[in-house]
């Protein structure tokens, strides 16, 4: 079994990337999305407030347009994500009513933390919907967020840290299509070994993130890890794990040693 991690769970943001929401086809791993569902709703029932960041609406608006890949132009990313954020909703809607949870569904730009009313707005809002026992379902406003849009929140990775700090959650799971942050491309070196825990992000650990990273999403390792930064600064722990994994949220907030842990720091005070 070997080591077990100590990670504070009452409060988890899953971040869920879009390459783990698609299939090689761009349609929805709806399995997958049912089994989310499935961890989440039996993890609140032990006590643990959850909160969902997800990717894949311009992916899946894409798909329905029988886009052959991303368009670059911004016009067409709105009509895409405009498409594909009422599908991907509907999705998660039916797979948490399985299990007798509703889902609410935010969507967020970078104005929307800069700005002191709606970013006080926002919180309470969401403070609300965990006391309600609802499942907050968190997207960039893609139709709306034109300088985002480009990739600025890198596939959600930095959103979903943004959050993470804000609501006070103890533990980010960023859910990829790797199993986590490797110490060369897997891909290219068979040798190529997983970190399990990084306590400091050094400038060996940035090379590393810049050597790894996968095709279709904007994100890849580095924005991954400079979401890792955001948290750990404000004491808050980041796993980078593999969605494909059985399981996988459930084994990281029980401890297991899933992925690669960025231990946040806390005050020895």
């Amino acid at each position: 079994m070997g080591f077990m991690r100590s990670l504070r769970t009452d409060r988890v943001i899953v971040k869920v990337g879009t390459n783990t929401l698609t299939t090689a086809g761009g349609g929805l791993n709806y399995v997958l999305i049912e089994s989310i569902a499935e961890q989440i709703s039996e993890l609140k029932g032990h006590g643990h407030e959850f909160i969902i960041v997800t990717s894949g609406a311009i992916g899946l608006g894409c798909n329905e347009l029988s886009l052959r890949e991303r368009p670059s132009d911004i016009v067409l990313r709105q009509v895409c994500a405009a498409i594909g954020q009422s599908k991907i909703m509907g999705v998660y809607h039916r797979a948490f009513e399985h299990y007798g949870g509703i889902v609410a569904q935010i969507l967020l730009t970078y104005g929307d933390f800069k700005d002191e009313s709606k970013h006080k707005n926002l919180r309470n809002g969401i403070h609300e919907l965990l006391k309600l026992g609802i499942t907050p379902i968190i997207n960039e406003n893609d139709v709306v967020a034109i300088d985002e849009i480009a990739g600025a929140f890198g596939d959600n990775d930095s959103l979903s840290a943004m959050v993470a700090v804000d609501v006070g959650a103890g533990l980010l799971i960023l859910l990829t299509d790797v199993d986590g942050l490797y110490d060369d491309d897997p891909g290219d070196n068979d040798g190529a070994r997983l970190i399990r825990t990084v306590t400091e992000i050094t400038p060996e650990i940035e090379a590393m993130a810049g050597r790894t990273g996968s095709g279709l999403a904007v994100g890849g390792m580095k924005t991954k890890v400079d979401a890792a930064r955001v948290c750990m600064g404000a004491g808050c722990d980041l796993v980078i794990a593999n969605g494909r994994e059985g399981g996988a949220i459930r084994r990281i907030v029980a401890g297991d040693e899933l992925g690669t842990l960025f231990h946040g720091t806390r005050d020895q005070s």
